[in-house]
This record gives structure tokens, C-alpha cells and sequence, in this order.
């Protein structure tokens, strides 16, 4: 009957004790590690904290507790930001939220929500009361964007600027989520610099949760390297998130720009495929790492 032998009432364990036999065996475990050359063959990946590259920012559509838990007990030390999607900040019971909150923050990951609630409160007017309450719920971070609604330039730097009197810290994001729009270099070269001046840490360029027929991305996923290459060469890309949904776009922005490349919208399955993508751990990118080495042959 192995591990649950001693802890079987009428052959069924109690959850208490099967949690706290995984504990043991965790423990235990701890023991043992790989060697570093295997777990990252390029020798290159940064750990946590990470503060300007190589971030890697998923995307919650509505996890519960248990699913956000255990999240992060697996993969933590491979996501520095979660997204709340959408507008799910808003329905999301309060007592979960700053739950959730309070467990991204043990493991030095920061939750945020998503643009469009923004939106919405800024379509109503309501945008101090909007970073008021997140403050007060425990968040750190706020997203400013324009995806949806249009808001004039000299209202966005008003707004980070207001974003920060609440002691919020900005993400900007630039792009407009309709199909087949694509902000052109000259202006996104533009708000890029002037989200910076005004505060913003980081500016994301949209790429919506699929990928497809926005931004970089043509209607069949297939991305603009071309436009790529141009942005990276107008702006200091260490501040740039690239929202990159889908792997076959992950392993192609990993050629262009390196491992230390910050990718945005990575679906809850896809992190450990990510950082094993970033590491070389994967026949896709393990050929191109340029600081993939073999020990020496004792």
C-alpha cells in the first residue's frame, strides 16, 4: 500500500493527511538537484527578481484558488507577472482577489488586471476611484491602455501620472485589439518614449490572447519579424513586452531577439514550455542558444 498505508480510514485518506505526505516526500526530495549545465544549458537564464528582461507575464481567464496555487508552487520562479484577463478583476469575488493577491505576493510574483477594466473605468469617468480601490485591495501594479476606446495623448500621461499619486506602479500598452490594426512605427516609437518619460516601467504591444490578425500578427499567427527588427532598432526593447500567445510565435521572437526576450499573454499550460524554450530545453531553440556549452569529458 506504500506512502498511503498509515493514513487510510476505510481505504480513504484524509485530504489533511495526504497534503501533509506530500510534504514529507517534498521534503525529502529537496535533496536532490540537477546539475546546473542540464537545467540550463545556455548558462544564461536569470532568476528572481528579474527587473527589466527575460520577464515572462501569464494570463489568468478565471483560476480558482487551488489551480492559482498550485500555478505557482510548480512554476513560480518562471512567472513574474499575472495578467488578470479582460475585465475578470471585476467579478472576481473580493475575498478571492486579494487572496490571490496575497499569494502571487509570497511567491514574489505581482498579480495585476487587465487593460479593458481600465477602459471601462475610464469610458465612465471613474478612473481615481478605479486605482483607489485596486490600492486598497492590495494591488501594485496598474495597466493603462487604449485597446478598445480612444483616449487623447495628453489624457494617457495624465493618467500614469495620476496612476502613480496612488502609488501604483505602470505598465502601458500599446495597440488597438480590432482586426487587422497595426500601429505604425513612427508613432509606436513615440508613445513608447513618452509612456517612459511620464513613468510608465514597462509597455506592452498588443497581440490579443490568440495571436491572430492584430498588431505583428497576420490572420494566420504568422508574425512581422520585419517590424520587429525596426521597433528594436528605435527603442531600448528591455522595456518592451511582446504579448506572444502562441509557441510557434515564442520560438520565432526567441530567434529574433534572444532568451532574455519579455513575453506577455503565455497561456497557465505554456510556462514550463516557455522557460524550457528560453533555456534551450527544447529541440526548437537548443541549437540556436549562441552560449550553449558541454562540460568537459572527465
Amino acid at each position: 500500500m506504500g506512502i498511503w498505508a498509515p493514513i487510510l480510514l476505510h481505504g480513504i485518506p484524509y485530504i489533511s493527511d495526504v497534503i501533509e505526505s506530500e510534504e514529507r516526500c517534498m521534503d525529502s526530495c529537496m535533496e536532490i538537484s540537477w546539475n546546473a549545465s542540464l537545467i540550463d544549458p545556455t548558462h544564461s537564464r536569470q532568476s528572481k527578481p528579474r527587473t527589466t528582461t527575460g520577464l515572462t507575464m501569464v494570463l489568468d481567464k478565471g483560476l480558482g484558488l487551488t489551480a492559482f496555487r498550485d500555478l505557482l508552487q510548480l512554476a513560480s520562479a518562471y512567472v513574474d507577472f499575472i495578467k488578470l484577463g479582460f475585465g475578470t478583476t471585476g467579478i472576481t469575488p473580493v475575498p478571492i482577489l486579494q487572496k490571490k493577491i496575497e499569494i502571487a505576493s509570497q511567491y514574489h510574483t505581482y498579480l495585476y488586471p487587465g487593460g479593458t477594466f481600465f477602459e471601462v473605468a475610464y469610458t465612465q469617468g471613474k478612473t481615481s476611484e478605479y486605482f483607489y480601490t485596486l490600492k486598497r485591495l492590495g494591488f501594485d501594479w496598474v495597466e493603462i491602455s487604449d485597446g478598445t476606446v480612444s483616449i487623447p495623448e495628453s489624457d494617457r500621461y495624465t493618467l500614469i501620472e495620476e496612476a502613480q499619486a496612488h502609488s501604483l506602479r505602470v505598465i502601458t500598452e500599446i495597440g488597438k485589439k480590432a482586426k487587422h490594426s497595426i500601429t505604425p512605427i513612427h508613432q509606436l516609437t513615440h508613445l513608447f518614449k513618452q509612456d517612459r518619460k511620464h513613468g510608465a516601467e514597462f509597455v506592452i504591444i498588443e497581440g490579443r490572447e490568440s495571436g491572430c490578425d492584430v498588431g505583428i500578427y497576420d490572420d494566420c499567427g504568422m508574425m512581422d519579424t520585419s517590424y520587429v527588427h525596426q521597433v528594436c532598432s528605435f527603442i531600448d526593447h528591455r522595456y518592451l513586452w511582446w504579448e506572444c500567445p502562441q509557441i510557434s510565435q515564442q520560438i520565432e521572437l526567441l530567434h529574433l531577439l534572444g532568451n532574455d526576450v519579455n513575453i506577455g499573454n503565455v497561456a497557465v499550460p505554456d510556462i514550463l514550455s516557455l522557460e524550457s524554450l528560453r533555456r534551450g530545453l527544447r529541440s526548437d531553440t537548443l541549437s540556436t542558444m549562441t552560449s550553449l556549452k558541454k562540460d568537459p569529458v572527465l
